[in-house]
């Protein structure tokens, strides 16, 4: 009879055990809602409907490894604020690369020579 009830309580313990490790985890594996590693205070405006308010709330709701790179914040009115972002790439050093190489490219579709060099702004 004894034997029966510690069959009971060893499979109740790895039970509970099993669904402490899995929560744990399903919590680590999934990035969403993190600001990662920021190495700057990203420039956005306010603007909810701005693209790069946008690409940045996307970015810290990405589930896997994202980058947002910007130009540097100015206070000079006249200097643009432009970015790049890449949601959910196979690592952090592909996502940088691509949100780079998207603000490039903004700043060359866009022909802007003022504003600063793109620099990556927050990385997971």
């Amino acid at each position: 009879m004894e034997l029966k009830y510690r069959r009971g309580m060893t499979a109740s313990i790895l039970a509970g055990i099993l669904i402490l490790v899995t929560a744990g985890a399903g919590q680590a594996g999934s990035l969403a809602g993190s600001e990662g590693d920021k190495r700057s205070p990203p420039a956005l405006n306010g603007d909810p409907k701005s693209p790069c308010t946008k690409a940045y709330k996307a970015y810290v709701a990405a589930s896997g490894h994202s980058a947002y790179a910007t130009t540097p914040y100015s206070r000079v009115v006249s200097l643009y604020i432009l970015c790049g972002a890449r949601l959910n790439a196979p690592s952090q050093k592909v996502a940088e690369e691509l949100a780079m190489k998207s603000c490039l490219a903004t700043r060359a579709h866009y022909k802007v020579t003022n504003g600063g060099a793109c620099e990556i702004a927050a990385s997971k």
